[in-house]
Formats: C-alpha cells, structure tokens, sequence
C-alpha cells in the first residue's frame, strides 16, 4: 500500500467495491462493476475509498470465484487487515480507462446526470445502470423512481459536459 492520493471526484472512475472477505489470509471478494466482471484485474493496481481518501494498492492476485471475484492485494496479509476494506470503492485513474467511441458512455460518467424529456420536464437524476439480458437500464431518481432502457429509441442525447440526459419518456411512466 503506498501513500494517500488526493484528486478531483471527477478525475476517478469507479470499477467496484469490496463487498466481504474471502478465507484467513487477506484475500477479499470483489463486486466488479466492469463488462466482463474479471476486467476488473486487468488493472495491477487499486485505489480504494478509505476514511475520505483514496490509497492505492497493488493488486496481488485475482481470480474469479463462483459467480464473483476474489483477490489478494499487497499489504493485506490476514482476515482483520481485509477487514478493514471492506465495502471500500474500488477505482483507478480515469485517465487509464480506454479511450472509447463517442457514442459510448462509461457508466461512471452517466451516473449523476440530469435526467429531462423532450418536453423539459425534470425525471431526476441518473442513480445507477444495470444490466439485463436485453439491455442496459438507467434508474433514474427524482420525484419517483424510474427504469428506463437505455436505448437509442428512448435515449435522444447525452451531453456529459452540461451534465443532461434527454430522453423520450412520458414523467407519468
């Protein structure tokens, strides 16, 4: 583990979080947000959200396991240490993502985004996507919860500089 890291909110990109422990030895199981969930390790290291900071840690091992991943990381030697991550962020530089279509949106950049129809009535705001076997789905809050499909024939614009997502979508569906 190396020293704090201080950076814009804007300047990281979520890839998953610790969600438990896995075994005596430190190792720690992973909910990757990532397509295919193992992309998660082809990143050698880490940072993950502690007390309001962000320390990196090299990712020792990885592998999935079952339906999840699990992994090791440098420093974390035993059960208590992992412990302590445990439900931490996972992220990295989003200057290391790959560089994508202009047509293509990484979740992390949708999520929080303004959410209107093409009428200009405000849905919310984008909480988080899913995957279905269909399709992707953006839940969008606001006055209520809202599942909309992230297709092109309800998805008009997304315009990440100035924060909005322009949908074809009646506010009382």
């Amino acid at each position: 583990m190396s020293a704090q890291v201080e950076k814009d909110p804007a300047d990281w990109a979520v890839l998953g979080r610790v969600s438990g422990l896995f075994g005596v030895r430190g190792w720690i199981k992973v909910f990757s947000h990532t397509s295919p969930k193992e992309n998660i390790l082809d990143h050698p290291a880490w940072f993950l959200l502690r007390d309001g900071q962000w320390q990196e840690y090299k990712l020792r091992q990885g592998k999935v396991h079952g339906k999840g991943i699990v992994a090791s990381l440098e420093a974390v030697e035993d059960r208590d240490q992992a412990a302590a991550l445990n439900g931490a962020e996972i992220a990295i530089p989003r200057d290391q993502l790959p560089v994508i279509p202009a047509d293509e949106y990484y979740w992390c950049d949708l999520e929080g985004k303004r959410v209107v129809n093409l009428e200009g009535t405000e849905l919310g705001r984008v909480d988080y996507l899913f995957e279905t076997g269909a399709n992707d789905v953006m839940v969008v809050k606001g006055d209520c919860q809202r599942l909309l499909p992230f297709v092109a024939q309800v998805i008009k614009e997304v315009d990440l500089d100035g924060d909005l997502i322009t949908v074809d979508w009646d506010p009382d569906f």
